[in-house]
């Protein structure tokens, strides 16, 4: 019966004949267009009937193909593409499972041609939406071989490139049909993603290749159209979008996985137009970074470089993690590099002959590290870089005089390099920074911790906390406009921005004030200061007197200075020749620039005199001749003339009659030393320290006398512990009998005890009466007593002779 149907044609079933009257007898001609339209209506009106054409269509392709009549297949895709696109009963998916066997068909085929005709005819399959769900469908084949098809190394070019690009638009299809449908497999498991991704960099990753042919002018706009590396792009851009936020892992993972198996951290290039991609992800980067704490430092540095980059085109807020999560990981990094750099070796062990090259990478990989913790800060509302800026000096080592020394292989103080990077990362995320209130800017916490650190001997630490603080006071952009110590005759060539002082800044002033003029007078007697350290005095004290001074901020701000040229001529702390000349060069420039921001005549004619002067006189004393590269200076500086010095008495008259405090500007400066002060002279941690207690004698007012230090022994804190117990016993004791005094007591025993009590303290008093009420004693007075001792005996003011010179 059935040879008899094939071979009488009449007695075939209708769709077979609809199907074989849509080839015509030469390919050439291709579809028949008005027998394709008779098999569209039929498979409209029999929609029972469409897995049946779809299973027949297969089997004349399959077929074709094995003939290698390469005509009639295209028609048959065509055929296929034009059904699916009409067709979207509840009866397609068994359609479907045809339409794919043929499409793997010819996925499977050497024939590049082919190939890319089933990729197109997929492609088109995938824009389609179904109405019906799909249970059984599975797309891991055509995941598989659009993904081999994207590392195709087909020796024709451009035929190379076709495919290649073939297998990109292919899994684009497979992402578009699979992403949103809850029933498909999932295309977010790592099976699937380990194949995907790792495609699409590949295409991505050989942009270079492509641009480095050079075609002709008509060509160039088609080559620049069909470049692998955009579509891959495109597709990965796509593939990212689509991602949720508990799938972005699966699919970011790959990628880091692909930079390292390529070595491609290293140029960095590539990486970070990868990240630039899937900039939101930089949590997964993250991650990445503390995977790889013990990889090259040039790895490192390149992931840490990448993920700058990425945090610099990141919107406001876009951040995946929290802040100071990220913050966190970058300074565990830190402090993990500088470890390397001092031992030579990730893990702890010595390891010889490397060194030298270990601690060079590690260098680049700290600065690499400060530089993005600057970019991701730079993103950062004004809120958030405040927490940011507290966490960091949290980080910071304080200084302490029983804080253990912890030194490397080298020699060198961990403690101290880590404070070195700590506030470099600080001053990084200081630049910049607006903020109208100080008080948020700087409050008293991280005021006193970054203070403190500015009394240590090391000066390199000492300029980054000069320089962080210039940073904060600068809201107005006026920093670099006094980069330079000069005594300019106007200063109005600087063009600066002077705004009125806030009631917020006044009230900073007035609670921080003496805490800064404190550490910036100590900072100025150091005997390890260069022209830095000058410079940044100079920008310190003339950036306050623009954002925070008002009259009083000025009257301390001259007074301060005049103590600073007293150091110089004084001279109590023997500082060196170059030190003393920059502190007269310093007060010389910032009194110029005060007199001209106050704008008080005599003020300024009383400055300018004394710089003419010393102009003359004295150039050494004036910073266009001390702070050069070659200065020029005195080897005598002990008998500086009355004419060359700023005189406190004159810029107290001449300033008292402008209106401001003169009784407060005659006072001399004194700054008020606290306990961090005496910090064994503001030692470094750097040097060796040991556990000790000194007992200070505060019998004379005048010096202070030290007990040697005692060593603490086992005995000694054995025998303290015993004793503070004991005293705290006695101390309980007598207050438990004197409140079981007053409640169990007498009332006249009571008020007898309170009356002697007053009777001494009226007694004490009358002494200090009697001893302040009397004039000192004069020599007429003196008697001898008992045992030959001399007796002072006071005699009355009226009794007193005086001179005759003291007669009016």
């Amino acid at each position: 019966m059935y040879g008899v149907c094939g071979c009488c044609g009449a007695l075939r079933p209708r769709y077979k004949r609809l199907v074989d009257n849509i080839f015509p007898e030469d390919p050439e001609d291709g579809l028949v267009k008005t027998n394709m339209e008779k098999l569209t209506f039929y498979a409209l009106s029999a929609p029972e009937k469409l897995d049946r054409i779809g299973a027949y269509l297969s089997e004349r392709l399959i077929r074709d193909v094995g003939r290698h009549r390469y005509g009639y297949v295209c028609i048959a895709m065509e055929a296929l593409d034009q059904l699916l696109m009409a067709c979207h009963c509840q009866s397609i998916n068994l359609f479907v499972e045809s339409f794919l066997k043929m499409v793997a068909k010819l996925l499977e085929s050497e024939k590049p041609n082919l190939q890319i005709l089933g990729t197109n005819s997929f492609v088109k399959f995938a824009n389609i939406e179904e109405d019906t769900p799909s249970y059984h469908r599975s797309y891991d084949f055509f995941v598989s071989r659009f993904s081999e098809m994207c590392h195709s190394s087909h020796d024709d070019l451009e035929i190379k490139t076709k495919i290649r690009m073939s297998g990109i638009k292919g899994l684009q299809g497979v992402v578009r049909k699979t992403v949103n449908d809850e029933l498909q497999a999932n295309i977010w498991d790592p099976q699937h993603m380990d194949k995907i991704v790792p495609s699409l960099l590949f295409n991505l990753q050989h942009v270079e290749e492509a641009e480095s042919r050079s075609p002709s002018p008509l060509q160039a706009p088609e080559k620049e159209k069909e470049s692998p590396a955009e579509l891959a792009e495109r597709c990965l851009r796509e593939l990212l979008g689509r991602a949720a936020f508990g799938n972005i892992k699966n699919a970011i993972k790959p990628v880091l996985i692909h930079l390292d198996n390529h070595s491609l951290w290293e140029p960095k290039v590539f990486a970070i137009r990868c990240f630039k991609i899937i900039m939101y992800s930089i949590q997964q980067l993250l991650g990445h970074l503390d995977a790889n704490s013990r990889s090259a430092a040039t790895v490192r540095a390149g992931i840490v470089e990448v993920l700058s980059e990425a945090a610099v085109i990141a919107a406001t807020g876009s951040v995946g993690p929290t802040v100071l999560e990220m913050f966190n990981t970058l300074l565990r990094q830190l402090r993990l590099s500088i470890d390397y750099a001092l031992t030579g070796s990730y893990d702890g062990a010595v390891s010889l002959g490397t060194k030298i090259i270990k601690e060079h990478e590690e260098r680049m990989f700290q600065e690499a590290v400060i530089k993005t913790v600057g970019s991701f800060a730079s993103t950062l509302p004004t809120y958030q870089r405040s927490e940011v800026i507290l966490f960091i000096m949290s980080k910071v080592p304080r200084p302490s005089l029983h804080q253990a020394v912890d030194t490397g292989r080298t020699g060198e103080n961990r403690n101290r390099l880590t404070q070195i990077m700590l506030l470099k990362s600080l001053l990084q995320v200081s630049t910049g920074f607006q903020c109208n209130n100080m008080m948020s800017a700087l409050p008293s916490n991280f005021l006193d911790r970054l203070l403190s650190t500015a009394l240590m001997e090391d000066a390199e630490i000492r300029l980054f906390v000069l320089e962080i603080l210039i940073s904060f006071i600068d809201r107005h952009g006026n920093r670099h406009k006094f980069s330079t110590i000069s005594t300019l005759s106007d200063i109005s060539v600087l063009k600066l921005k002077v705004d009125k002082c806030s009631r917020q800044d006044t009230v900073f002033m007035k609670k921080h004030s003496q805490q800064l003029y404190r550490h910036i007078y100590l900072s100025c007697k150091e005997e390890t200061n260069v022209q830095k350290h000058y410079e940044a005095l100079y920008g310190l004290l003339a950036l306050i007197s623009i954002e925070l001074a008002n009259e009083e901020v000025v009257v301390d701000l001259i007074r301060l200075v005049l103590a600073v040229q007293d150091v110089a001529q004084v001279n109590e702390e023997n500082l060196p020749v170059y030190n003393r000349c920059a502190l007269y060069a310093l007060g010389a420039a910032y009194l110029n620039l005060i007199s001209q921001l106050t704008t008080v005549p005599a003020f300024c004619q009383h400055i300018h005199e004394v710089i003419e002067t010393r102009k003359k006189e004295a150039p050494y004393m004036l910073p266009e001749d001390v702070f050069v590269e070659r200065p020029r200076l005195s080897q005598n500086l002990d008998g500086v003339v009355i004419e060359l010095l700023f005189r406190q008495s004159k810029i107290s008259e001449v300033l008292g009659g402008s209106g401001y405090n003169s009784d407060r500007l005659c006072l001399p400066y004194i700054p008020q030393l606290t306990d961090e002060d005496r910090l064994s002279k503001r030692r470094s941690i750097g040097e060796t320290i040991s556990l000790q207690v000194e007992v200070e004698s505060r019998n004379s007012p005048e010096k202070e006398e030290r007990v040697p230090a005692e060593e603490i022994t086992y005995e000694t804190l054995k025998k303290a512990i015993v004793d503070s117990v004991a005293v705290e016993e006695q101390e309980r004791e007598r207050r438990r009998q004197v409140v079981e005094k007053f409640q169990k007591a007498p009332f006249e025993e009571i008020a007898a005890h309170c009356g002697a009590r007053a009777s001494l303290l009226q007694s004490k008093l009358n002494q200090i009466f009697e001893i302040t009420i009397r004039p000192p004693p004069s020599p007429s007075g003196t008697i001898t007593a008992a045992y030959g001792q001399p007796q002072n005996h006071s005699i009355p003011v009226y009794e007193m002779k005086f001179p005759d010179l003291c007669v009016y």
